[in-house]
């Protein structure tokens, strides 16, 4: 398939919606107000020095108990605040980085976009003959006019057995984006490589580096436990190799549960890194991450969303 030719991908959203309430009730304004009711009604009352007395056995008019219902419903109303769920919901207005992936419907957010990663095909293995061979399939958005902050072509990949005709086409593509006038500043591989093949994955991107542009940069996605679980002298080979990695939080269309168990582990790293959060998803700032020297915001993979 040419990559010229343009393939949506419909991408269904399975995250149900997070949002809710929970009751905060201010029990200094209920009973500042069942003061009130007692000096109003002191003059048809006993004496009583117990206000919530007055309240339950003495004469209290029905209209005046009914009236006094709906103003403590009123103020309990008032005092309903989200919840931290809800606080901890992933806003796309909140960020200015984003995945924009084919099939996604456009969103107002990015119109205060400041950088946004294009999903443009997939580097898979085809099997020709006798013999597999690399391809390129065109996927995502055809070119567009883009006129401000940053724009990266993404590739996801399947496989990393590249010949030099696949990088001689991302190349190609990427030439046809900034003739148009995108401000294109390099090529993002998106390929999900278990942590302990990542020595393999360092020689790879070592070839690709080479085989690139001397302008042209270069960014990877990573997955969490590369930090915990993966070679640290692996790792440390990446700063010299990619500009940036960019360390995903979520699976499939949802936020990994225990993604909060590796980020201790993403505060060592020594190369320029950012957070992927997935849009609906759930996330709470790491401050300790955040005042990482190395940490370079988040990106933000926008998707439908079902109501």
């Amino acid at each position: 398939m040419s990559l010229g030719t343009r393939q949506q991908i419909t991408i269904p959203s399975r995250i149900p919606s997070s949002g809710h309430l929970s009751l905060c009730l201010n029990h200094k304004i209920l009973s500042v107000a069942q003061l009130r009711l007692w000096f109003c009604s002191i003059g048809t009352a006993k004496s009583d020095p117990n206000p919530y007395a007055i309240w339950n056995n003495y004469l209290l008019p029905s209209t005046l108990r009914q009236l006094t219902v709906l103003l403590l419903t009123t103020v309990a109303l008032a005092c309903i605040t989200p919840s931290s769920a809800d606080a901890g919901v992933v806003k796309a207005e909140d960020y200015a980085s984003f995945w924009l992936w084919g099939g996604v419907q456009p969103q107002p957010v990015l119109a205060q976009a400041q950088e946004l990663y294009i999903l443009q095909g997939q580097v898979v293995e085809k099997k020709h003959r006798d013999r597999s061979q690399a391809a390129v399939i065109a996927q995502g958005m055809s070119v567009a006019r883009l006129t401000k902050g940053k724009v990266w072509l993404v590739y996801r990949a399947d496989t990393l057995n590249w010949t030099p005709a696949v990088v001689q086409a991302l190349v190609g593509r990427l030439q046809q984006w900034q003739q148009a006038g995108n401000p294109v500043v390099g090529l993002q591989v998106d390929f999900d490589v278990k942590t302990r093949h990542l020595p393999e994955y360092v020689a790879f991107l070592q070839r690709l580096r080479s085989a690139l542009p001397k302008t042209c940069k270069l960014s990877i996605t990573g997955l969490l436990d590369w930090g915990s679980n993966g070679d640290s002298s692996a790792i440390n080979q990446l700063r010299q190799v990619v500009d940036e990695v960019v360390v995903q939080t979520y699976q499939g269309r949802k936020t990994i549960a225990t993604c909060n168990r590796y980020l201790p582990a993403l505060k060592r790293l020594t190369l320029p890194f950012k957070i992927g959060l997935i849009q609906h998803g759930e996330w709470v700032p790491d401050k300790a991450l955040e005042a990482s020297p190395w940490f370079s915001g988040y990106v933000v993979f926008l998707q439908n969303r079902a109501y």
